[in-house]
C-alpha cells in the first residue's frame, strides 16, 4: 500500500510525496554541514549507550547497599552512579551545543532556497498560486524542519536503540524477560508507525491543505482591503473567513483526535509490558533467580524503556506530521521551471537595441490553438514601435516573449543578434526597462523602489530621474519626502503618482529597451501632456515598445503594427493607416473620435 495521497481542493489538486521523497529531502538537507552533523549524531550515540549503563550502575549500588558498609564498596558504587549520570548528561550538552548551528543554519539555507525558487516560478505559476498560501508553506515548513530534526536525532533514533539495548541487557540476564520485552517493544513500534502512517497521515495532510487555504485567504482579503471597505463588505468576509476556519476546524479536530486514539494505543501497549515485566520480576525473585539489586536494576531498566516508549509513540506521530508540513517546501526543489537558463548561457551583450522575431511559433499552455506560427517582426534600433488591436491579439505576448517571461516553440527571438535563450534571464531583463500599466511597488521608500533598476544610484540621479517624469513635486510635499514608505504595493499613493514613480524607476534604469504598457493611463490630462514630454527625451536613442488603447499616445510612433489574432494585419505610421478606411486602425481611430 502506498502512503503517497492526493488532496483536491477548491481550485487544484496539489502534489504530495511519499515519505521516502520527504526523507530524501531532509537528507539533503543534512549533508550540508557533515561535521556538525556528525558530532550531533555522535554525542547522542555516545549519551544512549551511556544512559544503558544507568541501571546496571544502579543495581550495583543497591547490591553494595544490602552487602552493608564492609569494604567501602558502597562508596565505589555510588562514585560510578553518578558518573555515569554526569556522563550522560556531558553527552547530551555537547550534542546541543553541535545541533544548535546545525539546525539554524540549515532552516535559513532551506528557506532561502525555497524564496529563491519560488521567485523563479513563472508567471502563470504566480497567478494560479495564492501569494499567502505560498508564505504559510515557507514559514511552516522551516518550523517542520526543526521540529523533524530534533524528534529524529533525539528522540526516535535513541529510543529505539535505548529499547533494543535494555531487551538485549535484559536477556543476557533473563533470557524469558528480555524476550517478553522485546516482543512487547517490537508490537509497539511496528503499531505506532502504522498508525502514524496509515491513520493519522491521511488526515493531517487535508487539515494542512486547509491550513494553507487559511494563508492565502488572510493575504487575499488584506490585500485587497481597498476594495472591501469601497463595497462595505467586511461582514461577508468576516463570513467567508469564518466558513473557511471552521472547515480547517472540523479537520485540524479529526487530525488531533487520531492523535488521542493512537495514543490509546501507546497507554495499553505500555500497561501490557509493564504488568508482563513486574509479574516476571517478581516470580524470578520468589524462586531466587534474582537479587534486590537485578530487580532494581530490571526496573530501572523498564522505567527508562517505558518513559521513551511514551516519548516514541508520541515522536513517531511530530515526525510524520512534520513530514507532511515539509513536504512543500520539497515539492519547491523538485519543481522544474518553466523557463531556464540554457546550461551554455552567457550574459547578454547589451548594443543598440535592435529586436527580430523570426519565424516564431508560440502557444500558451493549456491551449490547443496557437497564439503565433511563422510570426517575423523587426524593430530597428532606436524605433519607436506602437503595439495596438483588440484584447487577446498577442501584444503583450510580444512583449513577454521579448522579456523571455515565456519560451517560444518554434523559431526565435533576437536582440541586438542573440537569442533570448542562450543568455542569462536576469542579465536579459536588466537591460529593459518595463513601465506596467498598474504598476507594483515594493512597501519601501519612494527612492528605493524609484532606484530598484539601479539600486547603486545616488540620490541627486534618483531626484533627477523623479524630476524627469514629474513627481519630484508631489514627492517633495509627502512627510518624509523620498523616505516615505509607500505601503504593501504604493497603497498610500494614487494610481497617477504610482505611475509617475514606475516611470521615473525606468528613466533612472538607462535600459538600452524601453517598454511602455499604457504607460500614462492613470494620468489626469494636464500631467499625461508633461510626462509624455518627458517621455520622449527619455525614448530618444533608445528602442521603445509601446502597448496602447488610447491612440492619442501613440500618434508620433515611427511605427504602429496592428495585431489581430496572433499576426502583424496593418503597419504604418498615424497618417498612412488612418488613412486606410477599411482597415482595422483607421476603424479603432473611429472609434476612439466617438
Amino acid at each position: 500500500m502506498s502512503d503517497s495521497i492526493e488532496i483536491e481542493d477548491e481550485t487544484t489538486r496539489d502534489r504530495v510525496l511519499n515519505n521516502t521523497q520527504v526523507l530524501a529531502y531532509l537528507g539533503r538537507q543534512w549533508a550540508r554541514r557533515p561535521w556538525l552533523l556528525a558530532g550531533m549524531i555522535g554525542f547522542v550515540s555516545l549519551a544512549t549507550v551511556t544512559e544503558l549503563l544507568i541501571p546496571l550502575a544502579a543495581g550495583r549500588l543497591i547490591d553494595a547497599l544490602a552487602a552493608g558498609p564492609e569494604g567501602n564498596t558502597h562508596w565505589t558504587a555510588l562514585a560510578g552512579y553518578i558518573g555515569v549520570a554526569a556522563l550522560f548528561y556531558l553527552f547530551r550538552q555537547m550534542s546541543s551545543r553541535c545541533e544548535v548551528p546545525f539546525s539554524s543554519a540549515n532552516m535559513a539555507d532551506l528557506t532561502t532556497e525555497a524564496f529563491s525558487k519560488v521567485q523563479r516560478f513563472s508567471l502563470d505559476w504566480h497567478a494560479n498560486t495564492f501569494a499567502g498560501s505560498v508564505v504559510r508553506k515557507i514559514t511552516r515548513g522551516m518550523w517542520a524542519y526543526d521540529n523533524l530534526t530534533m524528534n529524529i536525532v533525539y528522540g526516535v533514533a535513541p529510543s529505539i536503540a535505548v529499547m533494543l539495548g535494555m531487551a538485549g541487557l535484559m536477556a543476557v540476564r533473563w533470557p524469558i524477560v528480555g524476550a517478553v520485552a522485546l516482543g512487547v517493544m517490537a508490537a509497539f513500534v511496528t503499531s505506532s508507525l502504522m498508525l502514524s502512517r496509515y491513520y493519522i497521515r491521511p488526515q493531517n495532510i487535508r487539515s494542512n491543505a486547509l491550513d494553507s487555504q487559511i494563508g492565502g485567504a488572510l493575504a487575499d482579503a488584506v490585500g485587497g482591503i481597498a476594495t472591501v471597505k469601497a463595497f462595505g463588505a467586511e461582514t461577508r468576509e468576516d463570513a467567508r473567513f469564518h466558513d473557511l476556519a471552521w472547515r480547517w476546524r472540523a479537520e485540524a479536530k479529526k487530525t488531533w483526535t487520531r492523535f488521542v486514539n493512537s495514543w490509546l494505543v501507546n497507554i495499553v501497549t505500555d500497561l501490557s509490558m509493564q504488568a508482563a515485566l513486574v509479574g516476571l520480576l517478581v516470580w524470578q525473585w520468589s524462586r531466587g533467580a534474582a537479587s534486590a539489586g537485578d530487580v532494581v536494576a530490571a526496573l530501572t531498566a523498564y522505567m527508562i524503556v517505558a518513559s521513551y516508549m511514551r516519548r516514541f509513540g508520541e515522536q513517531v506521530q511530530q515526525v510524520q506530521k512534520s513530514m507532511d508540513e515539509i513536504q512543500d517546501l520539497a515539492i519547491f526543489e523538485m519543481q522544474e521551471r518553466d523557463v531556464e537558463d540554457h546550461p551554455d548561457a552567457t550574459d547578454f551583450r547589451p548594443q543598440q537595441g535592435a529586436i527580430r522575431f523570426d519565424q516564431v511559433g508560440f502557444t500558451y499552455a493549456g491551449q490547443e490553438r496557437p497564439l503565433y506560427t511563422d510570426f517575423s517582426v523587426a524593430i530597428r534600433p532606436g524605433e519607436k514601435v506602437a503595439l495596438v488591436g483588440p484584447t487577446g491579439s498577442g501584444k503583450s505576448t510580444f512583449v513577454k516573449l521579448v522579456q523571455r517571461l515565456y519560451d517560444v516553440n518554434e523559431g526565435q527571438v533576437l536582440i541586438d543578434g542573440q537569442d533570448v535563450r542562450h543568455v542569462f534571464q536576469d542579465s536579459l531583463r536588466r537591460n529593459i526597462a518595463l513601465v506596467p500599466q498598474d504598476p507594483a511597488l515594493f512597501h519601501r521608500s519612494i527612492a528605493d523602489n524609484i532606484a530598484y533598476g539601479q539600486p547603486d544610484a545616488t540620490r541627486e540621479a534618483v531626484i533627477e530621474a523623479a524630476k524627469a517624469a514629474h513627481a519630484d513635486a508631489f514627492i517633495r510635499r509627502l512627510p518624509q519626502g523620498y523616505d516615505t514608505l509607500v505601503g504593501e504595493r504604493g497603497v498610500k499613493l494614487s494610481g497617477g503618482e504610482r505611475q509617475r514613480v514606475a516611470i521615473a524607476r525606468a528613466i533612472l534604469a538607462d535600459a538600452p529597451i524601453l517598454i511602455l504598457d499604457e504607460a500614462t493611463s492613470s494620468l489626469d490630462n494636464e500631467t499625461e501632456r508633461d510626462v509624455q514630454a518627458a517621455m520622449e527625451a527619455v525614448m530618444a536613442g533608445r528602442t521603445t515598445i509601446l502597448i496602447a488603447h488610447r491612440l492619442s499616445t501613440i500618434r508620433d510612433a515611427d511605427r504602429i503594427l496592428v495585431f489581430e489574432r496572433g499576426r502583424v494585419v496593418e503597419q504604418g505610421t498615424h497618417e498612412e493607416l488612418a488613412a486606410n478606411d477599411a482597415g482595422i486602425y483607421a476603424r479603432l481611430a473611429a472609434l476612439a473620435a466617438g
